[in-house]
């Protein structure tokens, strides 16, 4: 390595801070993170010397046996940034990973999320931490951990994305899995609160060729694109295990995410098929205005997007009624949509 030029210019000292990574932001917004997830603490966390621990003997399981899954936004997470509204894709982000869950039969227990950015923003952090702590109570389950990552040049200036995995348990002879699906069984729609987290690639295609975030197309009655599009995933976990409490004869469950109902034709068994009755729910008009300023063939529409039914049952055409009772009880709205055959 040649010496110095007394003639050369010394260059500036660099540090991380000018590098473009705050510790001391970072800090600050892993600490409210902390502060906010203690809000979701099951009676099993216990916090021994900083460290957050869960109290793994499953009380009132024989045979429990441990579940995980992870997922994201996607492009919702597009919307959060146009708007600068953050506090409901937390939400989301849960949602994504606990009726993974639930479509199992299992109970969610623990959640870990993940956040980065390229310049950490401490109130944009804390309003995506404030959204996975409401999805984590609705869900019941608790905030062990985490991350939150600060990498310049990454992301484009003033976004972020965002990932988590959520575990849960499930007694082993309750474990769901679409093997007891038959022929005849009738399929139980759940209503979704809108477009979930799903499909917002096309939609915004579709919608931002003609509206502006803040219009008020007649068909959203009052409300305006950006507030139907931010509206939160709904959480099917309290439905689904009061269903399981109640021993319902659940054959199958499916949440209806990427690829619209093709995820609901994966658990039925070889040599069977959903039959939908397209015509047996309203779909949200959202996806109306969808299809109308896309130009976009129904096909497309029920194989991207859930058209108002966000999760679905399949259960013995005895038990139809009585599952869509408990489902109801637990605050869902519930069509019969289809049978197996």
């Amino acid at each position: 390595m040649s010496a110095m030029n007394p003639s050369d210019k010394i260059p500036p000292s660099l540090s991380y801070l000018t590098a473009g990574v705050d510790i001391k932001a970072g800090d600050d917004a892993s600490q409210r993170a902390f502060m906010t997830a203690r809000r979701t603490y099951r009676p099993e966390i216990v916090e021994q010397a900083g460290v957050v621990l869960f109290d793994a003997r499953f009380q009132g399981y024989k045979e429990p046996m441990l579940l995980g899954g992870s997922d994201g936004v996607g492009t919702k997470l597009k919307i959060a940034f146009m708007t600068g509204r953050h506090n409901t894709v937390g939400i989301d982000l849960v949602a994504m990973c606990v009726n993974d869950l639930a479509r199992r039969g299992a109970e969610p227990l623990v959640f870990l999320p993940y956040f980065a950015t390229g310049k950490l923003d401490p109130e944009v952090a804390g309003q995506v931490a404030e959204g996975v702590a409401e999805g984590c109570r609705q869900a019941n389950c608790s905030i062990i951990g985490g991350e939150t990552a600060e990498m310049p040049g990454f992301y484009a200036e003033g976004e972020y994305d965002m990932a988590g995995s959520a575990f849960g348990v499930v007694e082993r002879a309750k474990l769901i899995t679409g093997e007891a699906i038959q022929s005849d069984d009738v399929i139980l729609g759940l209503a979704s609160s809108g477009l979930h987290s799903n499909g917002y690639s096309l939609a915004r295609r579709a919608l931002f060729s003609r509206y502006q975030l803040e219009d008020s197309p007649s068909i959203l009655k009052g409300r305006t694109l950006a507030e139907v599009l931010l509206t939160p995933t709904r959480i099917y976990v309290k439905a689904v295990l009061a269903a399981v409490a109640a021993n319902a004869p659940l054959h199958g469950l499916a949440h209806i995410t990427g690829s619209g109902f093709g995820k609901l034709q994966k658990i039925i068994p070889a040599g069977l098929l959903a039959k939908i009755d397209y015509g047996s729910w309203e779909p949200t008009p959202i996806f109306d205005l969808i299809q109308a300023t896309g130009n976009i063939p129904n096909e497309e529409m029920y194989k991207t997007f859930n058209m108002g039914i966000g999760f679905a049952a399949v259960v013995p055409p005895t038990e139809a009624d009585s599952v869509a009772q408990i489902f109801e009880s637990a605050g869902e709205t519930v069509y019969q949509i289809g049978v197996v055959g």
